[in-house]
């Protein structure tokens, strides 16, 4: 890699199983999508999935590790260039208030999917990328992550007004 800048890529399905997504990050077309865009190691929280990664790339210089679980992932998110996600609301909102770049990735073997209206809101909202197992290749070599506006999260105070006030509570 010689004085290469590192650019780590954190992919994480949290405690679910997604083999889908797991499958496809592991893909030659994915890896070597991610390559074209300049990331040098791809880290991989696969949880409770039964598919393993290859920890070879085939003919790309792209460094892979994997693991199942942690006791935490925050410094993994800290450290990536981009998080690839499943549409965890709490994992979406850690990732965005850290500032990193995220593709929410929908998990559609999931009933009743609520998370992915969230991401595909915030999508919407252009705070993040929302993609399906079978379209992340081309979000990633679509992506212009400068065209990406931060997450600021809202003000709560006018909302637990609101709700004081319905309950009959004093509202300062």
């Amino acid at each position: 890699m010689g004085d290469r800048e590192r650019r780590m890529v954190f992919v994480t399905v949290g405690t679910t199983c997604f083999d889908a997504l797991v499958k496809v990050v592991d893909s030659e077309e994915v890896k070597q999508a991610l390559l074209q865009k300049g990331y040098t190691d791809l880290r991989i929280q696969m949880g409770r999935g039964t598919y393993t990664p290859s920890k070879a790339s085939g003919n790309s210089n792209l460094q892979v590790e994997h693991f199942t679980f942690l006791p935490s992932i925050a410094d993994n998110i800290r450290e990536a260039s981009l998080v690839i996600s499943h549409a965890d609301s709490g994992r979406i909102f850690e990732t965005l208030r850290l500032g990193k770049p995220l593709i929410v990735v929908v998990n559609e073997d999931l009933m009743d999917n609520h998370q992915s209206e969230l991401a595909e809101e915030l999508a919407e909202r252009n705070h993040l990328l929302c993609a399906h197992p079978q379209t992340l290749r081309e979000t990633v070599e679509a992506m212009d992550l400068n065209a990406l506006q931060p997450y600021v999260p809202g003000e709560a105070k006018p909302v637990v007004a609101l709700i004081n006030q319905f309950l009959g509570f004093p509202v300062d």
